[in-house]
């Protein structure tokens, strides 16, 4: 692959449509309707209440920026934002517990923000569990920082949620 390497060591296919994993066979780029299948069934067995296949499809339809992580051509992971008026909402981080704490869900991450800052994204929100501390230290060590807490967000089981945010540049 041909392509611009960044500063965090991305190498991008033109406008950020793709990206390699440095050193690693995982390849990141937008997901597409053919992904639908391999993500919900993801989203099935990490999720207590899984987005659709339908809700998936419907998604991509919208002002979204949705990425896959990819291990020779099947899906490990993706990750899915809202986007709007400078401002993207992160819906989903999913990594197959196979390749889990491997780098596979910061890499992606880093893709999907380098993504949404090509499309003028400069403020990125997220809500996680309260009690899913792998998460919360991944977004903190990736600049987002805790701005709040939603009291039971989360239902089966019932938690409460934290609200982070990430600004471009602070």
């Amino acid at each position: 692959m041909h392509g611009q390497r960044l500063k965090n060591g991305w190498i991008i296919d033109g406008m950020a449509k793709e990206g390699i994993m440095p050193e690693t066979n995982f390849v990141f780029r937008k997901m597409a309707e053919k992904d639908i299948l391999d993500v919900a069934s993801l989203e099935k067995r990490l999720f207590s209440r899984p987005w659709s296949e339908q809700s998936l499809s419907q998604a991509l339809r919208q002002s979204t920026l949705f990425v896959t992580a990819l291990e020779k051509n099947i899906v490990v992971g993706y990750c899915g934002m809202y986007c709007g008026f400078g401002e993207g909402e992160i819906t989903n981080v999913a990594v197959d517990p196979i390749w889990q704490n491997q780098g596979v869900g910061r890499k992606m991450l880093e893709y999907l923000l380098e993504q949404a800052y090509c499309q003028g994204i400069r403020r990125v929100m997220l809500e996680v569990r309260v009690s899913n501390w792998n998460a919360i230290h991944l977004y903190e060590s990736m600049g987002f920082r805790s701005c709040g807490i939603r009291k039971q967000l989360y239902d089966l089981p019932t938690e409460d949620g934290m609200v982070m945010e990430f600004r471009y540049g602070g």
